[in-house]
């Protein structure tokens, strides 16, 4: 773990993001390297192209535990892909971090 946390600080992340997922649907439409800029991102709270309203429940989410949504392009069509990050537990833990495209949610 504590190499995680290494690289999660080298990333400037604001949070752990817990487990990772990334839905199939999602592997077909996006290339690897560009969903994992995206997460480095939602790791930083860049919220992608979500609106002021809903960065600034993230904002607020990330301060009191909530839960995260950021949006991003797709690359090759028009649409987004969402990353959500579910909120912490009573320990302040986040359990999951899902890549995946609003149809599969």
């Amino acid at each position: 773990m504590n190499n995680v946390n290494g690289r999660l600080k080298a990333l400037k992340a604001k949070f752990h993001p817990g487990t990772l997922v990334i839905t199939p649907t999602l592997c077909r439409k996006v290339d690897p390297d560009y969903a994992m800029s995206a997460l480095v991102q939602h790791l930083q709270a860049k919220w992608g192209v979500v609106d002021a309203e809903d960065a600034k429940a993230n904002d607020d989410a990330l301060a009191n535990g909530g839960r995260l949504l950021s949006a991003y392009p797709l690359p090759n069509e028009a649409g987004v892909f969402w990353i959500i990050t579910e909120g912490a537990d009573e320990n302040g833990q986040r359990s999951v971090t899902t890549l995946l495209l609003p149809s599969d949610y």
